[in-house]
């Protein structure tokens, strides 16, 4: 039986001194027939371990409905194929960037400001959450044979909170579900995180992107003994809707993991292969010092301008770090698997049919309440999508200015059927008062929900009411529309498509709603040579349908890896290849090309779909190899 332990100056496998060289590769972000790829990309750049996060609210978005657990177990599974050891952190908040810290909104939405504390309730759902995943952990420990040989307790808990009775029960659960491998905590190298999150007789580990030797020495105050690890590296960063993108230039990352390396420290690099926030997962920031300012909604690409980029090529920072983890390997590494070949094209595809965002809401849109006030996304249930608020201004009176207050995130305004603009939460009035009587509608969309700091679980929707002048209009009625939806097999045939000339003719209503459309890969399409792809605008057959996390039905393409889709012209709204979702577009940018993973693609007949929300283009999307390897000059990382 094999034995990993934490020594007093390092780790120890079956007695022997080891050094973990881990990088991070969240099985959720990479589609499954890809995993293999991605792995094989990081042993050949010279890391012994990978790490992963899970997230609850991918695996039980409503409470008792949980979807593939095994899709952690598979991954596992993969990890000891490729012959590298695993490192699990399975929260129950994992912040990742992703959609609400990884807490389901039923969660959040029930306990509010319980959450990661010792509250009984909130503990009873997480204990009930960890009896059902965590088998997947436990029959794959390194004493059993398995890859993994760590496992976190929460997650940066000293970025948030000081419940040291809510950190050592959660220790004493992991113990209670079968996890028999070192446990450890990872918080920033400040003396109030790591107090705030240590937990006595675990390993504490630090987070941070530089100045390896500043942190270690604050970590040693609280840790005299014990194994140095950097549990998060961080060798790039993500990007948000509307600003400019983040990069970090390759030769001071790889300094910054060289210095921590030189300290005799293992390192976990985060992210050594991003991936993609597929689905509408993508979570959000709040700005300022303290993480409660602005909103700031993450952007589809989880890229992370880490070594292995999006796509699964090698960058000039994998290069780099190549070089510098090849000085610790015990052999030579690895050769670099084939680099991932993109879709010929490029192919424009035409959206032939349309259906309006009212037919669609119809059709998939969970019941209509009615309430004295707009109840939240989480009071109706709604995680990722859309709600509908429809409510009246009664009359007669004069005109008056109307808005919504707590608005999160964004709304498009319909008065008596007519656009009346578009609302935030920073500009929440709308430019031109209204008179009553008036019909008022809402189509509010969440961006994604806060993954870190104090406003985590903060709700959804119009959380405070809409006004005119001071008084609050009552008797709303409210209606979502869910992404989770769209994922039924065969739930789009339920839609009431026409022609996509109807669009025109249907004023400010067919400006948005859900368009489709196919296009043909007749299974000689190379990196090279002449497109054979092409579009068409024949009618759509059966829809495709996303399965469990990172599955997908369909067989892929040979020769195939992936593809880019472009959508210019068009607003604000996401996408679905074959049934798989993609994950939002926005023009604000900064990303502009959305990744289409190879094995989502078919040979032979290929549909697309694209819910507009603001402001629909020209009726056609675009097919590509995708956006090329970075190579633009740094931007400034976050230390």
């Amino acid at each position: 039986m094999t034995d990993f332990t934490v020594g007093d100056d390092c780790f120890r496998l079956d007695g022997k001194p080891v050094r973990l060289l881990s990088g991070a590769l969240h099985y959720f972000r990479v589609h499954e027939a890809q995993w293999e790829h991605r792995l094989a990309m990081l042993a050949a750049m010279g890391l012994n371990c990978v790490e992963t996060y899970v997230p609850w609210n991918l695996h039980e978005p409503r409470e008792g409905e949980v979807r593939d657990v095994g899709a952690l177990g598979r991954f596992l599974d993969a990890v000891g194929r490729a012959g590298l050891w695993a490192i699990v952190r399975p929260g129950p908040y994992i912040c990742a960037e992703w959609e609400n810290g990884g807490l389901p909104v039923w969660v959040t939405g029930r306990f509010g400001r319980r959450v990661r504390t010792r509250d009984a309730e909130y503990r009873a759902v997480v204990e009930r959450w960890f009896r059902e995943l965590l088998p997947q952990v436990v029959q794959r420990q390194v004493s059993r044979g398995g890859p993994v040989i760590l496992v976190q307790a929460e997650n940066e808990y000293g970025s948030y909170g000081s419940d040291a009775v809510y950190l050592e029960w959660l220790a004493g659960l992991l113990r209670q579900c079968g996890v028999t491998v070192p446990l450890f905590t990872s918080d920033g190298p400040e003396d109030h995180m790591l107090t705030g999150g240590s937990v006595p007789g675990l390993l504490a580990t630090a987070n941070f992107g530089s100045g390896a030797r500043e942190g270690f020495e604050v970590l040693r105050r609280h840790q005299p003994k014990g194994p140095l690890m950097c549990m998060e590296f961080w060798c790039g960063w993500f990007d948000h809707w509307g600003a400019a993108p983040v990069l970090r230039d390759p030769e001071q990352a790889a300094g910054a993991l060289r210095e921590i390396l030189e300290c005799g420290a293992s390192v976990n690099i985060y992210m050594a292969h991003g991936g993609t926030n597929f689905g509408g997962w993508a979570g959000a920031n709040r700005s300022g010092p303290h993480q409660d300012e602005s909103f700031q909604p993450t952007v589809t690409s989880y890229d992370y301008d880490a070594p292995v980029d999006e796509y699964g090529r090698a960058t000039e920072k994998f290069r780099l770090f190549r070089e510098v983890l090849e000085a610790y390997a015990e052999g030579p590494l690895p050769p670099l698997p084939p680099e991932p070949v993109g879709l010929a094209g490029p192919v424009r595809v035409e959206l032939a049919e349309w259906a309006g965002l009212g037919d669609v809401l119809e059709a998939l849109g969970d019941p209509e309440t009615e309430s004295g006030v707009p109840p939240t996304f989480e009071e109706l249930g709604v995680d990722r999508g859309l709600v509908r608020y429809r409510v009246a201004v009664p009359g007669p009176r004069q005109a008056y200015p109307l808005g919504a207050s707590g608005l999160r995130d964004r709304a498009v305004v319909y008065v008596d059927g007519v656009r009346a603009g578009v609302l935030t939460e920073e500009s929440g009035t709308l430019p031109e008062p209204v008179a009553g009587p008036a019909e008022v509608e809402l189509w509010v969309e969440s961006l994604g929900r806060v993954n870190y700091g104090p406003r985590l679980g903060e709700p959804k929707g119009v959380t405070g009411g809409v006004l005119h002048e001071r008084q609050y209009l009552h008797g709303v009625r409210a209606r979502g529309l869910r992404l989770g939806a769209f994922e039924a097999a065969g739930a789009v045939a339920a839609v009431p498509f026409g022609p996509v000339e109807a669009a025109a003719g249907a004023g400010d209503a067919g400006r948005t709603g859900l368009f489709r459309g196919t296009f043909t890969i007749d299974g000689t399409t190379g990196a090279s040579g002449a497109s054979s792809v092409s579009g068409t605008s024949g009618a759509p057959g059966a829809s495709g349908t996303s399965a469990a996390p990172g599955t997908s039905d369909a067989p892929g393409v040979p020769g195939v890896d992936h593809a880019g889709l472009e959508l210019p012209g068009w607003t604000r709204g996401f996408v679905w290849v074959n049934g798989f979702c993609l994950g939002r577009y926005w023009s604000v940018g900064p990303q502009r090309t959305l990744y289409v993973p190879g094995p989502v693609l078919r040979e032979g007949i290929n549909e697309v779909w694209v819910l507009e929300l603001e402001d629909a283009g020209e009726p056609q999307v675009e097919l590509g190899p995708g956006a090329p390897v970075e190579t633009d000059a740094p931007g400034v990382v976050q230390p």
